[in-house]
């Protein structure tokens, strides 16, 4: 026993063991902020006992509606409430919602390219016509199990009142919805990286003592990283952008000009959160942890893979305050929705705001060791 104390090996590794264990910040990030995570996407996930489908029905005029409700059971005089929520209840495959929708054609394909609609439903002499991008699993999805239920024997209904219309306009195929979040993803993971860990980094290395022994400034030394990383974006996303035309034939619909204000501003955004963020922070694990805390949920609630419209209602409204959220959604919509300026002024603005006042912040704190 003795001989192990002193063994040299062991000894490092006590030492190494304790040196860890006494930083509290260490502990949380490694090990309490992980679980934090996975209880918090948990009760995101599990806790819905149902699933959720957003159905819009187009409305060209009256009488193509009232067929459209006798397809789906509905009456005249309860059409608002079940237009609304339509329940099937299944205990071994869970329940199902379908949420209704009325809407014009051109405000149900914008419903589409944002991800809050899954199928559209029109009629045609008396036929319901199904609309959706093949390739988009949850609608297909959806489809499936709505016209499963039209068809089923309960329902009275005729097996061929039913039509299938494959959706393949720009903006509406999951790539199109895909390749700006992408975009907005690799500009916030770029900065937090290449800026937070830079300085992080460089701090715990004692490198940012000896930058303070020459005649800089400490806004020169922030600004610099943040010029650099701004170039690498650009960089970076007119690759993804380029192949994304190249392979998958994907535009931009809207005005470059408000999609470069936008980027610009969410730049200045992260940066300013980065920044912020490694203002004081000294340890490299600790700044690890803080960056994932900032990326990690928004990565996940901010519509990057997915539509944050399938979260909880309570949810929504909070995520849309996320700045990865406002930055996603604006470059989606100038990609696949034709926006310009106008549409453009409340998420540059917001972003904006949210970057200088995080940076002014950021350089108040910051500190060289």
């Amino acid at each position: 026993m003795e001989s192990i104390k002193n063994n040299q090996l062991y000894q490092l590794f006590k030492t190494q063991f304790l040196m860890t264990v006494r930083e509290p910040e260490v502990l949380f990030w490694g090990m309490v902020f992980p679980v934090l995570i996975s209880i918090g996407l948990g009760l995101a996930f599990t806790q819905q006992t149902e699933s959720k489908f957003n159905i819009v029905l187009v409305e060209k005029n009256q009488t193509e509606l009232d067929s459209l409700l006798n397809v789906y059971g509905t009456d005249a005089e309860s059409k608002e409430e079940n237009i609304q929520n339509w329940k099937i209840s299944d205990k071994t495959l869970g329940n199902t919602v379908f949420k209704f929708s009325q809407s014009d054609w051109n405000s149900a394909i914008i419903s589409l390219k944002r991800g809050e609609a899954d199928v559209i439903v029109t009629d045609s002499l008396g036929k319901a016509v199904y609309h959706f991008d093949p390739l988009n699993s949850q609608s297909q999805l959806a489809y499936m199990k709505l016209s499963a239920l039209v068809k089923s024997p309960e329902t009275s209904i005729n097996t061929e009142n039913t039509d299938i219309e494959p959706l393949t306009l720009m903006g509406v195929r999951y790539i199109d919805f895909l390749i700006p979040g992408l975009i907005a993803f690799g500009l916030m993971s770029s900065i937090m990286w290449g800026v937070s860990y830079t300085i992080i980094e460089r701090r715990s290395q004692k490198l940012l003592r000896r930058m303070v022994a020459t005649p800089m400034k400490k806004s020169n030394f922030l600004f610099a990283l943040m010029f650099v990383r701004i170039l690498m974006n650009v960089v970076e996303s007119l690759i993804l952008l380029f192949f994304a035309w190249l392979i998958f034939d994907i535009h931009i619909q809207g005005n470059i000009g408000a999609l470069i204000v936008l980027f610009l501003a969410g730049n200045l955004a992260f940066t300013g959160i980065a920044i912020l963020v490694a203002s004081r922070t000294t340890k490299t694990e600790v700044g690890t942890g803080l960056i994932n805390a900032v990326q990690m949920p928004m990565m996940l609630l901010s519509g990057i893979f997915f539509s944050y419209h399938n979260f909880p209602e309570w949810s929504i409204g909070v995520i849309k305050l996320l700045p990865l959220t406002a930055l996603t959604d604006g470059v989606r919509s100038i990609f696949n929705e034709g926006a310009g300026w106008m549409e453009m002024i409340y998420p540059t603005c917001m972003l904006s705001a949210l970057g200088l006042i995080c940076l002014v912040i950021g350089m108040k704190l910051f500190k060289w060791d």
